[in-house]
């Protein structure tokens, strides 16, 4: 009787990586959850190229547990995608475990393959190889440029209030913009820094031309913000109350990969505006969610804020609910509920409709 041969099935492994700027500390655990080795690797593409044969020296790698794919395990995240590994996103550390074992590299990366094995303190993180993402980085730029602008803008103002009286007699009664391009205009004389009404003429002008040239750049970079906007969701520019500033930051929360979010009701907990139960006797309340994308937060807030003035079927909602006996913050919460929702299935619909074109090519 002659036996068949059988190939030999490797053994199912998870991975956990701890990020770091210069090097990953990277863990390995069976099929029963125990560990079976730690190793550390350099944050090059020859690093992660280690890690992975590393990894698989093992047996057949399941999936990977990554710690800060929005930063430093970015360039990690993307190098297991290529290669078809499934990766999940490690969020907050265990604080139990945390308390009883310490803290260094090793135990960190453990602890990710520990939840990447388990499906706990885990979530699909956002691919970054889209339009999405170039619009998140342009959106990032500009907000430092707008906080800059308004740094400057109120040192201006700091400086003019202790500035000598001839130098405040001149702009004492000038609009913002009067002020700002009537100082950037002024030519002191630059040898005389010693005298300080000259010295403060000097510091004057730099804050102004500072604030001028902040503001063309943030011109120049809404340029491309407002065009990949509309490529990606033209029809969220259509609703009431959602200009490009919310909808960019709607999409970057959302991400170039949407179809992660499976209900309208991950998305609202991904923006923290899902209901959370405040409930006690026979009081049967919600209270507001702390948690969340606070950008994205802000974001729907704004565009409740904009549908109070200006939309009818919203302040015909909020009549209604405050003769039903409820809060401000309440209906609040109940209208930026609503919105998440609407918000996500326009998503949806257009992610749908790109699929779909891409199929067709």
């Amino acid at each position: 009787m002659i036996v068949p041969c059988l190939t030999p099935v490797s053994p199912v492994v998870i991975g956990g990586v701890d990020t770091h700027k210069e090097l990953h500390v990277a863990a390995v655990v069976d099929s029963s959850d125990v560990l079976l080795g730690t190793e550390m690797f350099a944050t090059t593409r020859a690093g992660y190229r280690a890690m992975l044969k590393w990894m698989r020296s093992f047996g057949d790698v399941k999936r990977i547990g990554v710690e800060c794919t929005g930063s430093y395990g970015a360039g990690l995240m993307r190098f297991l995608d290529n290669a078809g590994i499934e990766v999940l996103e490690v969020t907050a550390p265990d604080k139990s475990v945390r308390r009883k074992k310490g803290k260094d590299d090793p135990l960190d990366a453990e602890n990710a393959a520990h939840a990447a094995f388990a499906g706990i303190r885990t979530v699909t993180p956002r691919t970054r190889d889209g339009m999405v993402e170039s619009l998140r980085v342009l959106r990032v730029t500009r907000k430092t440029a707008v906080t800059a602008r308004r740094v400057a803008l109120q040192m201006l103002q700091t400086q003019i209030v202790s500035a000598p009286e001839e130098l405040r007699d001149q702009v004492r009664n000038l609009t913002r913009m009067q002020l700002i391009r009537t100082i950037a205009a002024w030519r002191p004389d630059a040898t005389d820094y010693r005298d300080v009404t000259t010295a403060t003429r000097l510091a004057l002008r730099a804050l102004a031309r500072r604030y001028l040239e902040l503001s063309d750049e943030i011109a120049e970079l809404d340029v491309p913000i407002q065009a990949l906007v509309e490529e990606l969701n033209p029809e969220l520019l259509t609703r009431t109350g959602i200009g490009v500033n919310s909808a960019a930051q709607l999409l970057v929360t959302a991400g170039d990969n949407p179809e992660r979010l499976r209900s309208e009701a991950s998305f609202a907990a991904l923006c923290g505006v899902s209901p959370v139960p405040a409930s006690s006797g026979k009081t049967i309340r919600h209270r507001l969610n702390r948690g969340g994308d606070r950008a994205a937060n802000s974001a729907l807030h704004m565009i409740v804020i904009s549908r109070l003035r200006m939309d009818e079927k919203t302040k015909a909602y909020v009549a209604k609910r405050t003769t039903e006996g409820m809060s401000k913050l309440e209906i609040m919460r109940c209208l930026k509920r609503y919105v998440a929702r609407e918000v996500f299935y326009l998503l949806k619909r257009r992610t749908k409709e790109i699929n779909q074109l891409a199929r067709a090519a």
